[in-house]
C-alpha cells in the first residue's frame, strides 16, 4: 500500500516523460502499480482516508468524541501502539474472551474513530486483540511512547481533556472495561444476636500508573462518584467504589462486563 503522497510523485515523474522502468527503479515502486494508477478510472483522491482531525493546519476533536473517550479509556488500560515496517501504527487493545460484548464495544469505537482503517481481530490464548492500522494512532493518542506506562508520565492534552470533561461516563466505562471490575462483596453482621451474611456490590479500578489512577478518581469526582484507595493481597493499586448510591450511578452508566 503506497499513500496519495508517494502516488502523486511517482506519477509526476512519470508526466515528466520518464520511462516507468527509470522511475521504479529511482522509487521502488513496481511498474504494474504506476500502470494501474494511470489507467484506474476513478479518481486516485476518491480512495484517500478520512484526514485525521488533529493532523489538520488547525487541529479539531475527532468525530465521534464520545467513542473516543472510550477508547482513550481502554488504550490507556489495556491498550498499546506499536510501528509497522511500513510507515504505520497498530493499535491493540486486549480483550479478554470471557467478555464477548467487551470485545464489539471495542471494535465498534476503533471503527468510529478510524471510519476508513480497517479493524481486525487477533485471537491469542484467552483474549482476542482488536487491532487497526493508521499511522495516525500517535496523532490521536500523544501519550504513546517506549516503555510501560506506569513507567513514564501520562497526561492527556488540553483537547482529550476537554472531550474527558464532555463525555465522562464513555471515559470511565473504558477504564472499567480495560481494568476494572464489578464484583459481589460479603460481610457479616450481627442481627438479632445472630450473625448473617451480608452481600453487596463493588466496583474495582486496577492500574500501576499513578498518574492514570489519578484520572480515573479525578473524573470520578467530577461525577460525585465516592471512592477509596484499596489495597488487595498486598497491592497498592486499587480504586474501590462501595457506596450503595455511588455503585447505583456506575451500574446505570458503566455496568458490569459482559
Amino acid at each position: 500500500m503506497y499513500d496519495m503522497g508517494t502516488r502523486k510523485r511517482a506519477l509526476a515523474l512519470v508526466d515528466q516523460g520518464r520511462s516507468l522502468n527509470s522511475v521504479s527503479r529511482e522509487t521502488g515502486i513496481s511498474r504494474a502499480a504506476m500502470r494501474s494508477w494511470r489507467t484506474r478510472v476513478e479518481p486516485l483522491d476518491t480512495r484517500r482516508s478520512k484526514p485525521c482531525p488533529r493532523c489538520r493546519d488547525t487541529p479539531e476533536d475527532p468525530d465521534d468524541p464520545a467513542a473516543y473517550a472510550y477508547l482513550l479509556g481502554l488504550y490507556l488500560g489495556d491498550g498499546c501502539i506499536s510501528a509497522h515496517r511500513r510507515g504505520g501504527h497498530f493499535l491493540r487493545i486486549a480483550c479478554a474472551e470471557a467478555w464477548p460484548g467487551l470485545i464489539e464495544a471495542c471494535v465498534s469505537a476503533m471503527r468510529l474513530v478510524r471510519p476508513d482503517n480497517k479493524v481486525c481481530r487477533v485471537r491469542s490464548q484467552g483474549c482476542q486483540y482488536v487491532t487497526c492500522s493508521s499511522k495516525h494512532w500517535p496523532c490521536l493518542f500523544p501519550q504513546h511512547g517506549p516503555g510501560k506506562k506506569h513507567e513514564r508520565p501520562i497526561i492527556l492534552e488540553s483537547w482529550q481533556q476537554r472531550i474527558v470533561d464532555a463525555h465522562p461516563w464513555e471515559f470511565v466505562r473504558g477504564l472499567i472495561h480495560s481494568d476494572g471490575c464489578r464484583v459481589t462483596n460479603w460481610t457479616t453482621r450481627l442481627v438479632g444476636g445472630e450473625r448473617k451474611r451480608y452481600e453487596y456490590p463493588r466496583y474495582f479500578f486496577t492500574n500501576k500508573s499513578d498518574d492514570i489512577r489519578q484520572l480515573f478518581t479525578d473524573t470520578l469526582d467530577g461525577l460525585g462518584i465516592g471512592w477509596t484507595h484499596c489495597t488487595r493481597h498486598g497491592s497498592p493499586y486499587n480504586i474501590s467504589v462501595a457506596k450503595k448510591a455511588s455503585v447505583a450511578l456506575m451500574d446505570l452508566h458503566v455496568g458490569p462486563k459482559y
